[in-house]
């Protein structure tokens, strides 16, 4: 009896503790933000607090006479492609416009200055007329190499396509880019946002005129593939493009755009994806903002789409059809399987806020569905993520006690600087990776590509598939966590 007493005593007093720290939403934001400091290339700036990094790529465009510093590392590598980066950018704004209003003070301001540093630099990246960089770095010999970016001595090859030759996709997804970091800043500081959109306007005029996938290139095609490829067409990023910029200008030529060229694009494929390189589903849920709140009946098409993808996610549907795990996880195969889940989370969020503003529910045939279901739907994937799963492991490096030790990852897993400040060489940095040492800079909110279809984790820095953390699995996943860290129990 003074056993199970005793048992029952300690039941009672952990389980508080680790429900809080599944809960802990407003700790698991600033964790978020804060992972984009660990991946920053260029000059770092006196307030950096990822101590463990430091100045890298400081040369980065110099070989084309252009200054190419800055943006972010896409992933584990010293790799910056620009067309996730753009899409992380794009998802980073859309999070705050949609959420900053319920972000605590400081943690808005820190997830500005994560949008402006990767702005900043995409400004970079078209600041030449006719041509647009699209990746800076030689995937193949950086990928050869173990190494620190502040030692990186790979090729810092520069990628650039050059007019009539086409880039709709990477130069839509910057005009997306920038037209919602336009957005993100209006309110503090007009002069940033109107150049911001000034630019998001040229980029797209690039990407509409001369029509065609970057990676079709031949002379760009071997440095992005198969790394970030246009897998699944460009047509998805000039729609996309145009939506960001109807709702940053207003200006009725991009609302004819929408109508007039979407089933010609695509938009009636009804693709139920949202990602780096596909973005239907995210197009829209965007566009149907306009037609839910009772405005823009010709554009019912793409709120007939968003109203079908999410029916898709809900499992009483008859017209569900998403993967989930045995533990309830959104399973898409294919590696880093995070990238999914957070950005689907997202999208769910901000169309139940859509839905909740307008007083309407989606008609799933027998079921109706309103913004509780989905915030409820949404909030199992972030408590997932965040460690109520079937390993107990939270998937955000640095939150809770229970987290990926051995992430694939160059900067965490290598001595920093400051601790080693000698060169360590190309395959000097192998000892690094193919050690069972926990990395030894703990990179603070990096969300790996998470567990399989099992729902199975093992934490192996080899195995990038599941443990190399992207700034496209942590951009839509702020945007979420701002939402319940100001309602965490969704109604």
């Amino acid at each position: 009896m003074k056993l199970f007493l005793l048992v029952s005593l300690l039941l009672v007093i952990e389980l508080p503790v680790l429900i809080d720290g599944y809960h802990n939403y407003q700790d698991a934001l600033s964790k978020s933000i804060l992972f984009f400091e660990g991946q920053r290339s260029g000059f770092l700036p006196q307030d950096q607090r990822v101590v463990w990094r430091a100045n890298s790529g400081l040369g980065d465009g110099a070989m084309r006479g252009v200054d190419l510093t800055g943006g972010y590392y896409d992933a584990g590598d010293n790799v910056k492609f620009n067309f996730p980066m753009a899409f992380t950018t794009t998802m980073l704004a859309w999070s705050v416009i949609e959420f900053g209003e319920v972000m605590p003070p400081n943690e808005l301001r820190n997830a500005l200055v994560a949008i402006k540093w990767a702005a900043d630099y995409l400004l970079k990246t078209i600041s030449q007329p006719n041509r647009i960089y699209v990746q800076v770095g030689d995937p193949l010999s950086d990928h050869n190499c173990w190494e620190r970016p502040e030692d990186m001595d790979t090729a810092r090859t520069v990628y650039a396509v050059d007019a009539p030759n086409p880039a709709s996709d990477v130069a839509g997804e910057t005009a997306a880019a920038l037209a919602a970091s336009s957005m993100a800043f209006r309110s503090i500081d007009p002069d940033y946002s109107e150049t911001l959109l000034r630019n998001a306007i040229n980029a797209f005029q690039f990407a509409d005129t001369y029509r065609g996938a970057y990676s079709d290139n031949s002379d760009i095609r071997d440095g992005v593939c198969p790394f970030y490829c246009d897998f699944d067409g460009y047509q998805d990023e000039l729609l996309w493009g145009a939506a960001w910029l109807r709702r940053a200008t207003r200006d009725e030529s991009y609302l004819d755009y929408i109508e007039s060229n979407g089933q010609i694009l695509g938009a009636t494929d009804n693709i139920n994806e949202f990602g780096w390189d596909n973005k239907h589903a995210g197009l829209n849920v965007l566009v149907s903002k306009e037609v839910l709140e009772g405005s823009l009946y010709s554009l019912q098409s793409y709120k007939a789409s968003a109203d079908s993808f999410m029916c898709t996610l809900i499992p009483e549907s008859s017209s569900s059809h998403i993967e989930l795990t045995p533990g309830g996880l959104i399973y898409k195969p294919g590696g880093s399987n995070l990238q999914h889940a957070t950005s689907i989370t997202f999208l769910m969020l901000v169309y139940a806020n859509y839905l909740d503003k307008t007083s309407q529910a989606v008609d799933c045939g027998s079921l109706s569905v309103g913004p509780v279901t989905l915030r409820k739907l949404a909030q199992r994937q972030v408590h997932y993520i965040l460690g109520e799963n079937p390993m107990g492991l939270s998937y955000m490096v640095g939150y809770s006690q229970n987290y990926p030790q051995r992430i694939h990852h160059r900067g965490s897993s290598l001595p920093s600087i400051r601790d080693h400040p000698q060169f360590i060489a190309c395959k000097e940095g192998s000892i690094y990776y193919n050690t069972s040492n926990p990395n030894p800079n703990v990179h603070v909110g990096a969300i790996v590509g998470g567990p399989g279809e099992d729902d199975v984790y093992e934490d192996n820095r080899a195995d990038f598939r599941k443990s190399e953390p992207t700034t496209y699995i942590n951009a839509p996943f702020v945007g979420a966590l701002a939402y319940f860290a100001a309602n965490p129990s969704p109604l």
